[in-house]
């Protein structure tokens, strides 16, 4: 399936609130981190009954983002503890048994794993992900995988001893990943790289290269998702990126960008004039939800720097912290916004 030729194509970034009856969300929110290792306790349900009680979330997830009238869904991340300790963990040369300690993004102590030996895929991680998302849905499908800077970001090196060939070793299993994805059925697929930001001098040495390695052979619509973190988990946000002009020589098609809760200047943008935009309009630091007509506007100021045919909307950061009925109204709101602005091109 060809994804949604329209202007203004609204998205997700990834993930959707998990119910309360798949996981413990106190636990989610108490810890304030996002897991690098395994976190079991927060699953609710049985080992046995497990998969399956994922597929009902996945299922509620989808049926969700088609109602609130979003063009370009996720399996909404029901499956992961976070957006990248599923594949992370699934990697030969992994050690998550004894973890590393090291201080996260927010000055937190962080287990993390360590690589001790080559990194490679034992097998798919998210295929049957991705199955189910694509025999579920007619709506354009995307499907998010942790970038290979980020990775090497989030584990301790005590194999390769060189931070540009551990990602370029996971770049090469990313790559592997989201060519198995995209003959499954996916018509986006979209690397997170919050990282990119949070280590901008790394990243501007050999982050693109990685990138573009990870998405060596990839056909179809890719995205590169940079933010500064989930708004329930980093509060204080810098009003600009550190790393962004970079990822023009990237050879990602999309570039995804947290706009509206950091206010961020889109005049910026004007650097990536040959990127499509992936921009978010959505503030999930908030709890009061956007009305259509506020959703219209920020639209029309990224209208002010790119034009419509390179312009998709889209929440700031992913949605997993958020209450399912905020997500929902928020979504709902991203929609008809981007109708009121979709209707003004036309007219």
């Amino acid at each position: 399936m060809a994804t949604p030729q329209k202007l203004l194509p609204t998205t997700v970034v990834g993930s959707y609130p998990q119910p309360a009856w798949l996981v413990d969300r106190n636990i989610l929110i108490k810890n304030n981190v996002v897991p690098r290792v395994r976190l079991k306790e927060i699953w609710r349900v049985a080992e046995d009954a497990l998969e399956q009680a994922q597929d009902d979330a996945t299922l509620i997830a989808i049926r969700d983002m088609e109602r609130a009238g979003i063009d370009i869904i996720t399996d909404g991340e029901m499956r992961r503890e976070s957006y990248s300790n599923r594949f992370a963990l699934a990697l030969d040369g992994v050690d998550v048994d004894t973890p590393a300690i090291v201080s996260g993004r927010n000055g937190k102590p962080t287990p993390v794993p360590r690589v001790v030996g080559p990194i490679r895929r034992r097998e798919p991680v998210e295929l049957r992900d991705m199955r189910f998302l694509r025999a579920n849905t007619e709506h354009g499908a995307k499907i998010t995988l942790p970038g290979p800077f980020t990775l090497s970001m989030q584990a301790v090196d005590e194999y390769y001893q060189d931070p540009e060939a551990l990602a370029m070793a996971y770049a090469e299993v990313v790559a592997e990943e989201a060519r198995d994805l995209k003959a499954a059925g996916a018509d986006v697929i979209q690397l997170d790289e919050p990282w990119l930001q949070a280590r901008s001098e790394q990243a501007k040495r050999y982050g693109v290269k990685a990138i573009n390695r990870a998405l060596q052979g990839v056909e179809g619509t890719t995205v590169v998702h940079l933010c500064f973190g989930y708004a329930a988990v980093v509060s204080d946000k810098p009003s600009g990126y550190s790393f962004l002009p970079q990822l023009a020589d990237s050879t990602a098609a999309q570039i995804s960008i947290e706009a509206a809760q950091p206010k961020l200047d889109l005049g910026m943008l004007s650097d990536l004039s040959n990127k499509t935009i992936m921009l978010g309009v959505l503030d999930l630091g908030t709890p009061e939800v956007e009305t259509p007509d506020i959703v219209a506007a920020r639209l029309r100021e990224g209208l002010r720097h790119v034009p419509a045919e390179r312009l998709v909307a889209a929440p700031d950061c992913g949605m997993k912290y958020l209450p399912r009925d905020r997500a929902f109204a928020k979504l709902k709101a991203l929609a008809d916004g981007a109708a009121i602005v979709r209707r003004e091109l036309a007219g």
